[in-house]
């Protein structure tokens, strides 16, 4: 993507539809002039005398005790250095939303116009009691530490300036690790830090409390070696001042066990790395580009332990592993500071979360076949959904051991269900589902290229590197329209109609008859469709010139699934195709099925459906726990609905026992866990999260998944086909940007999983 090209899209974000990224949401009643009474005049006076009475009563009554404050003055921001408050305020919201994603936090972020540290103190301070908690965020050096210590000291909810532990924090889990993996001992290995800011003392300081010693730490800033005999330190880096006989980092790296970078880039050398120790553990955190490229790196030392900051390489040090995990852990039990027996029990669970067997879900979002402990996995990663229930537990016990926590927990079982609640945000998904695309691109051709839209999708699927778009239709189009949107990139163009195709939809055309000849196709027909986008591009899957096909956008979608059903075989085992779509909805994902190929599925229809559902879910790291839905509940109406899918219940309950099937069900039931486990006992499902919903019929499908998507506003990804042969997906008619990516990204994965399984 060009540098013009990424600056308009970044702006475009966060512009539109609405400019930021961050909104309030009303999260009570409002609709009545009762509810309105409640919610302001006379009906708030109430709270507002129990608060007056007992301030604590803010937590009971007010959204405090899950709102943080994301506060900076903007002098020290990201990679952007002193831009001010205002210039600060998009990362702040950026900020916010990673709270909210990650752990369910509210965030009001704000920027203080004043770089006085007196009056910023007496500034947070003032507004301190509307949050539950504080993150301070990118305020430069040596400011930060002051401001830091006197909020703690002074106030009584937790304060922590990310930018500083954040990083020590991941950091530290990771030498734990690779430490334990190299068999060093942590009170004997020798450390050069290189960067004497926030981040590298924090990170220093908090080593020091893991083992090592202090005399084993070597620190450098752009002067070289940080030395007692030097003038003007300050007091941060006069702590880590040596008087060892070393002028240059490259002096300092001899023999040296680890190299921590918190500086700038490619100021590492190879010579360097091989200078170092046996088993030498490299983080390079410099943000873009690291202290030494991670594929150097490796190719220097194949004895090496290496993290970056990056997620395209492994084990990356991203603060998204703690801040938000921290914080939800500190709010939980109304802590009154997050101190040093809270960091390092951050330190000490994400430690030993990386050790523990991982999640399928976590394997296949980085395509791996099984991440283990070791060299290449040392700390856990940022899509890790175990995060959110590990974590906050050992931060909330460790405040409560350190007699912080004013609520102490006293159900943990109780409390770790609630944090996996609070992880129900479907976004999560479309995040995991290009990631896993990401990690093997596959090429996938769009059959209307020449339509904007669809081009704009195909631009976003090479920019954001999820696949290799081929593009067909109308050359000549779809170059004006490349001009028009700044899409530069060389990518293969196809007009089927044209003369140089000739040879291809000659070859095609062959064999799409040798296939159709006894079903009353002749060859001057089949070459003749050939000159149809659809036949064409699915002819180019069927013969292994394109990975995966998406089509669909521009014409009804009868029309575009019959060349698909006439080339493409069905999978193995299959009878009958069917169509699923994923809706990422706030209670989190659900597949429903069939919502556009089978108008009224038999009973064992729905039975297959059911299964290429249930396979459909694990391809996203998803135990399917299926309901079949009708408009009663197990055998309470004798209509052919009801027949058929008790029929085909008891049928899978028969032959599949291990499958996590129940109806039939009322949709509330199926999705209301209490009102199921009251009524109807002996189900299946019950102390099951429904993720899979099996419809009787298409029109209850179909209008189920258009009514989530317009009314609640459910993103959906979909209607992916079911039981075919090869990665071939139909959108809907006039489908959107977004689903058109995604749609690809899942096109994507498809392929990977059909080439795993036919190797």
């Amino acid at each position: 993507m060009s540098d013009s090209r990424k600056r308009h899209e970044a702006l475009l974000y966060h512009a539109k539809p609405k400019p930021g990224k961050i909104e309030v949401v009303p999260t009570k009643k409002y609709a009545t002039q009762h509810d309105l009474a409640l919610a302001y005049s006379p009906g708030v006076a109430e709270p507002c005398l129990e608060i007056a009475k007992d301030k604590n009563n803010a937590y009971k009554y007010t959204a405090k005790g899950n709102l943080v404050a994301v506060i900076t003055d903007g002098s020290a921001v990201l990679g952007l250095g002193d831009i001010g408050p205002d210039a600060s305020k998009p990362v702040m919201e950026g900020k916010g939303l990673l709270f909210k994603i990650f752990a369910d936090i509210d965030v009001f972020d704000i920027e203080v116009d004043s770089k006085n540290v007196e009056h910023f103190i007496s500034t947070v301070k003032a507004i301190a009691p509307t949050f539950g908690g504080i993150n301070l965020e990118d305020i430069k050096a040596p400011e930060a530490f002051e401001i830091e210590r006197r909020l703690k000291e002074e106030l009584d909810i937790p304060v922590m300036h990310d930018d500083q532990h954040g990083t020590a924090i991941i950091s530290a889990a990771a030498l734990k690790n690779a430490v334990d993996i190299t068999e060093k001992d942590i009170r004997e290995i020798k450390i050069v830090v290189n960067g004497a800011g926030a981040a590298a003392i924090s990170c220093t300081r908090l080593y020091l409390k893991l083992g090592v010693k202090r005399e084993n730490v070597i620190m450098c800033d752009s002067k070289g070696v940080i030395r007692k005999d030097r003038d003007n330190l300050t007091s941060q880096k006069a702590e880590f001042a040596t008087d060892r006989d070393l002028q240059t980092l490259e002096e300092a790296m001899h023999h040296a066990d680890v190299f921590i970078g918190l500086s700038k880039g490619n100021i590492v050398s190879p010579e360097m790395l091989l200078s170092m120790a046996k088993n030498p553990i490299v983080f390079a955190m410099a943000n873009p580009e690291p202290e030494i490229e991670y594929d150097i790196a490796v190719a220097t030392r194949d004895d090496i332990i290496m993290a970056t900051g990056r997620s395209d390489h492994p084990n990356q040090v991203n603060n998204v592993l703690g801040f938000p995990f921290i914080f939800r852990g500190a709010l939980d039990v109304r802590a009154t500071k997050i101190n040093e027996e809270m960091k390092m029990a951050a330190v000490h669970a994400l430690a030993d979360l990386a050790k523990k067997s991982v999640p399928e879900q976590v394997n296949i979002v980085y395509d791996e076949v099984s991440l283990t402990y070791g060299k290449e996995y040392i700390i856990p990663k940022p899509f890790d959904p175990r995060l959110i229930y590990e974590i906050p537990p050992a931060i909330a016990k460790a405040a409560m051991d350190s007699g912080v926590a004013l609520e102490p927990i006293e159900d943990w079982e109780k409390y770790r269900e609630a944090l996996m609640e609070r992880s129900g945000s479907g976004n999560k998904e479309i995040r995991l589902l290009h990631n896993r695309a990401k990690s093997n691109k596959k090429s996938i051709v769009f059959a209307e290229a020449d339509h904007l839209d669809v081009l704009k999708a195909a631009q976003r699927v090479y920019d954001e590197k999820i696949g290799n778009p081929i593009l067909l239709g109308r050359k000549d189009v779809i170059l004006d329209l490349m001009e028009e949107i700044g899409f530069t990139a060389d990518v293969p163009i196809i007009d089927p109609k044209t003369d140089e195709e000739s040879e291809r939809r000659e070859r095609f055309g062959q064999a799409y008859w040798k296939n159709r000849q006894r079903k009353g196709r002749t060859f001057t027909e089949a070459k003749k469709l050939m000159r149809e986008r659809n036949y064409f591009a699915a002819m180019m899957v069927n013969e292994g010139e394109a990975d995966a096909l998406v089509t669909g956008y521009s014409r009804p979608y009868p029309t575009v699934l019959k060349p698909i059903l006439e080339l493409i075989e069905k999978d193995k085992g299959i009878t009958r195709i069917a169509a699923s779509n994923l809706m990422l909805t706030k209670q989190g994902p659900l597949f429903l099925a069939d919502t556009t190929i089978n108008i009224n599925p038999t009973a064992k229809d729905l039975v297959k459906i059911a299964q290429m559902t249930g396979n459909f879910a694990k391809m996203f790291g998803m135990k399917p726990n299926m309901a079949m839905l009708s408009f009663s509940n197990f055998g309470a109406s004798s209509s052919e609905t009801s027949k058929k899918i008790n029929e085909a219940v008891s049928y899978l309950h028969r032959h599949f026992p291990e499958t996590i099937v129940d109806g039939e069900l009322q949709a509330d039931f199926a999705l209301n866990p209490e009102m199921l486990a009251k009524e109807f006992p002996f189900s299946k499902l019950n102390g099951k999260k429904v993720n899979v919903l099996i419809f009787p019929n298409l029109e209850s499908a179909n209008i189920t998944y258009k009514l989530l998507k317009e009314v609640n506003k459910a993103e959906s990804i979909g209607p992916v086909i079911l039981g075919l042969s090869k990665p071939v997906h139909i959108l809907q008619l006039g489908a959107s940007v977004d689903e058109m990516v995604n749609m690809a990204a899942l096109a994507a994965v498809d392929a990977q999983e059909k080439e795993k399984r036919n190797k």
